[in-house]
């Protein structure tokens, strides 16, 4: 697999700028701290949250989901394969697949690569959360369908945002390395082709606004001879203004018999709609949900009457118990920077994650925790999601989640705490409430779960002493 040098060549100020999205791929409104979150803003974050899932993933995950198949034609016989040997793949390609580390197909690929693959080729609508292995099995598939000898663009992929097309674009680079007549570009803002020009790559993966311009005003694509279509990270995607319109009209321009690959990590409404637009007579795959449990972790709360009371009841907390490695959550990046600055004082080796950092500089703050660098990390909700880091054993709510109401956020209240207990440990985590207010939320959590959540008395000391440790 080859990439050729034009087809990256992306000035790194528009880069920066489409990996936002918005308009045609994308512009972020700075706002107050205090302030209501935008639209934009909660984009941003799904795209960043998912960027951030790949760059922190060494491996894949052991997800112990199961998975449901609904097959557009429930009379024929379901295949799920356990080999790659099974799929007979070019040996170019099981060479590409191997030299990832891949040594046999995960759950999802189990049963979404023989769907693919199959002949003649059938439309999919997968759901999968990063970690699954969902991107090498499409780029897999797409792979298997290209005619090395055809000088012309025959598979399509949309990503999101910009870093999301070049993380896919490394696997497909990676996977084809030992195919090198495949070559791939990337149609992404900032890439300039000369107009009147026909690309010779077979594999084109972009942002819907200018992959749309190259199938139609720039004409560098010519979509009547697109072969496998993929629409990566749908609920990302549509999410984003404009991104829903331009991946649909794309769609419009393919032939009939192009096949579609639509994945999401999650199915809400508005995904459905749009996945039932653009993916005429699918499969379905989705991940039967299994509630993330609370049994073994212990929940306290603690009370105080202003931000600085928390501060101190934490110090307290620290000194009174030895904690391997804690994550801290604030409900604003204003908060998160006071109390990562003031836990420095108290001289702790503290890492701070919020939503203004690049998500390189996220991966990287969270690779140092990991390494034990730093013993605590103070993040707003950008980190609740996805971060396994085994050794956490004390999770901090210093502001309790709600909503953009002010209600209960249950589930990040689950993903938040969920960040202990994992690995089969015992977990602890220990909510700060000073007010009448956050008292009633921390009472509407306790209802919602059914767990009672004990205030923390000195007795509870050494209960806790043997959880941290």
């Amino acid at each position: 697999m080859a990439t050729d040098s034009w087809a990256l060549a992306v000035d790194e100020q528009e880069a920066a700028a489409e990996s936002v999205s918005s308009g045609e791929d994308g512009a972020v409104v700075k706002m107050d701290d205090n302030a209501e979150k935008t639209e934009d803003e909660e984009k941003e974050d799904r795209a960043a949250q998912s960027l951030l899932n790949k760059l922190i993933r060494s491996n894949l995950v052991d997800n112990t989901n199961q998975v449901e198949v609904l097959q557009r034609d429930p009379t024929s016989p379901l295949y799920s394969v356990k080999s790659f040997e099974e799929l007979r793949l070019k040996p170019q390609l099981l060479q590409g697949v191997y030299a990832m580390g891949f040594n046999r197909p995960s759950k999802i690929q189990e049963n979404a690569l023989p769907m693919m693959l199959a002949e003649p080729p059938q439309n999919l609508i997968a759901q999968s959360q990063s970690g699954t292995g969902k991107t090498a099995a499409f780029v897999l598939a797409m792979l298997s369908r290209v005619e090395p000898g055809n000088k012309y663009p025959q598979c399509l992929c949309l990503s999101p945002t910009y870093e999301l097309a070049l993380q896919t674009g490394k696997v497909i680079e990676q996977m084809g390395k030992f195919y090198p007549e495949l070559k791939l570009a990337y149609a992404v803002r900032g890439n300039k082709l000369e107009r009147g020009l026909k690309i010779s790559e077979q594999i084109v993966i972009g942002t819907p606004g200018t992959v749309l311009d190259w199938c139609s005003k720039l004409k560098f694509i010519d979509p009547k001879k697109i072969k496998v279509f993929v629409l990566d990270e749908a609920d990302v995607m549509i999410a984003t203004q404009g991104h829903q319109d331009q991946s649909i009209r794309i769609q419009r321009m393919l032939p009939r018999d192009c096949q579609m690959l639509l994945f999401s990590a999650t199915f809400e409404d508005s995904v459905w709609k749009f996945a039932q637009k653009v993916v005429p007579d699918p499969n379905i795959i989705k991940l039967k949900r299994e509630e993330e449990t609370l049994d073994t972790i212990k929940q306290y709360y603690v009370l105080c009457n202003n931000r600085d009371e928390k501060f101190q009841a934490l110090c307290n907390i620290y000194g009174a118990i030895t904690i391997a490695q804690a994550m801290i959550f604030c409900h604003t990046r204003k908060t998160a920077g006071w109390l990562a600055a003031e836990l420095s004082k108290e001289g702790h080796q503290v890492a701070l994650l919020s939503g203004e950092m690049m998500v390189e500089q996220r991966a990287a703050v969270i690779e140092r925790f990991r390494e034990g660098k730093e013993k605590v990390l103070v993040t707003t909700n950008v980190c609740a999601r996805g971060i396994d880091v085994e050794q956490v054993s004390v999770v901090i709510n210093f502001d309790l989640p709600v909503d953009k109401d002010g209600n209960p956020d249950n589930e990040t209240y689950l993903h938040r705490i969920g960040r202990t207990g994992r690995f089969g440990k015992r977990g602890l985590a220990i909510n700060m409430v000073d007010s009448k207010h956050s008292m009633n939320i921390l009472n509407r959590i306790q209802e919602h779960f059914n767990k009672k959540i004990n205030k923390l008395d000195t007795d509870d000391l050494d209960e806790i002493e043997k959880i941290t440790n």
